[in-house]
């Protein structure tokens, strides 16, 4: 792994953590107000769908950019669900 960070990468990191924080943020409204809760006309469960979209493209460059490792991604992915299906309540009926 390289120890500097070329421009592209920094704006690609720097983007996907804003969408991640703007995600933070649209829960935490939908916490707050409920997913009908509204601003400017716009609900809080629309806005968390833009919010999520935009991380997911993000995500998406990160991959084909390959600043981070497509299969490891998935591996990490499969490896929380796992988790989630021993420790939480989820999927639990």
């Amino acid at each position: 792994m390289q120890n500097e960070i070329d421009d592209k990468t920094k704006e690609i990191l720097l983007i996907a953590q804003e969408e991640c924080a703007e995600v933070t943020q649209a829960i935490s409204k939908v916490f707050r107000f409920g997913f009908n809760g509204q601003y400017n006309d716009v609900t809080n469960k629309a806005m968390l769908e833009e919010e999520l979209g935009d991380l997911v493209c993000m995500i998406g460059l990160l991959l084909d950019q390959e600043i981070v490792s497509e299969e490891n991604v998935q591996n990490a992915a499969k490896a929380k669900l796992n988790k989630l299906k021993k420790w939480s309540t989820i999927f639990k009926e």
